[in-house]
């Protein structure tokens, strides 16, 4: 039967692999990816640590190289050329492709081939890279449907477009390349954070270290669904010196990757609350635009005695134990900071927590804080005693501007 090349999603060779000259691989752009709920998967064929870095929403990583083969295909690459690290690249494949068509194959719940993958890898890569190329051409997908699988790699290059020719040629003609990869994903995040733009009402939360601005901004977020972006919990830190104990703060790009997310669901109500921050959370920096609506947002004061902010960073650093080596490290470094007066480390190891919290707020914390508030304003101030009555607080005083707005 002749190809239909204008629905490339049918088989468009009855031997995929006999004539590896005119291998076509259907591609869709990252416009018409269809969204998580309406594909079968998105396979990311990146090594580990490039997933872990950032990936696309739904995404799974089946990677095609583990960490220390793409580094050395790298490097083979930069020493001796393309077509050394890619015969490297193949030998790896060759030896992993049954766990790697398994593990995609289990993803998508389809079942092991009878194939003799080894010999479709090595004839569909015998002619060496040029060759390769020049076998797997692009082209456009047409009516895409729910069981399309995505395949992606950094570029859409090799990796994903080999994958799909792999892919296909034991029977999964719906599988499809993302072109671009994720540098296409990636970028159309950067163009949507570069287009945001803020709701009407935006509020800033600011308080002193302790008092509790998180637990109320999430109060808030359960009184009033959408309101909220809470920029700790998308970068995985507590925005201080020791905000990452018992955390896993994300990458830069991951950051970016969930403050998309959160702007593309919108603020519905016209109102965005946020905690007050630095331009950075940890070590994530908070994008122009969101930063821009931050520092001209409304104030709002939170307020909470000396014990309650003993309680609320107690809980913080100590709900995890797993954490404390990290905690322990972060204070020696606070210690040098104070020109080592102060054995805070060694107040941790005695468990002398109420006084070493204590300490931490009196002489290092609040002196921070009330530098950076030099000549705030404040519209209102909360008690945060109790997180959920200080966010009833807030919403009551929202609410009511919003009323005196519209009338």
């Amino acid at each position: 039967m002749p190809n239909d090349p204008s629905n490339p999603l049918q088989d468009p060779l009855a031997d995929p692999l006999a004539d590896p000259l005119s291998l076509q691989i259907p591609f869709v752009g990252i416009d018409r990816m269809p969204p998580v709920e309406r594909r079968a998967a998105m396979i990311d064929l990146r090594a580990p640590k490039e997933f872990a870095e950032d990936h696309a929403p739904g995404a799974i990583n089946v990677p095609l190289f583990e960490d220390d083969t793409r580094s050395y295909v790298g490097l083979l690459y930069r020493q001796f050329g393309p077509e050394a690290a890619f015969q490297e690249g193949r030998a790896a494949v060759v030896e992993g492709v049954q766990t790697l068509v398994r593990d995609i194959l289990a993803a998508i719940d389809r079942p092991m081939p009878p194939d003799d993958l080894r010999a479709r890898v090595l004839e569909l890569t015998g002619g060496g890279m040029a060759r390769m190329e020049g076998a797997l051409e692009l082209c456009t997908v047409g009516e895409l449907t729910e069981d399309t699988v995505v395949f992606t790699c950094a570029r859409g290059g090799l990796r994903s477009r080999s994958v799909v020719a792999l892919m296909r040629s034991i029977g999964i003609e719906t599988a499809v390349g993302l072109e671009g990869g994720y540098r296409s994903y990636r970028r159309g995040v950067m163009e949507r954070l570069e287009a945001w733009e803020p709701p009407g009402l935006v509020v800033s939360l600011r308080g002193l270290t302790g008092v509790g601005k998180t637990l109320v901004l999430r109060a808030i977020e359960d009184l009033r669904p959408g309101w909220t972006l809470d920029l700790e919990g998308i970068a995985g830190h507590r925005s201080s010196l020791l905000g990452m104990v018992g955390l896993a703060p994300v990458s830069q790009k991951a950051f970016e990757s969930g403050l998309c997310r959160r702007a593309e669901r919108g603020f519905p109500a016209g109102v965005m609350i946020v905690e007050g921050e630095s331009r950075k959370v940890g070590d994530a920096v908070i994008p122009r635009g969101i930063w821009a609506a931050m520092k001209a947002a409304t104030n709002i004061e939170v307020t909470a005695g000396t014990p309650r902010r003993v309680t609320v960073l107690s809980e913080d650093y100590l709900a995890d134990p797993s954490g404390l080596p990290v905690l322990r490290r972060q204070l020696e470094t606070i210690s040098e900071r104070m020109d080592g007066a102060l054995d805070l480390a060694g107040m941790l190891d005695r468990r002398e927590i109420g006084p070493l919290v204590e300490l931490l707020l009196e002489r290092y914390y609040d002196p921070l804080y009330r530098r950076s508030e030099a000549g705030k304003e404040y519209a209102t101030s909360v008690d945060a005693e109790r997180a959920e009555d200080a966010a009833a607080a807030v919403v009551r005083w929202v609410e009511e501007r919003l009323s005196s707005v519209r009338s």
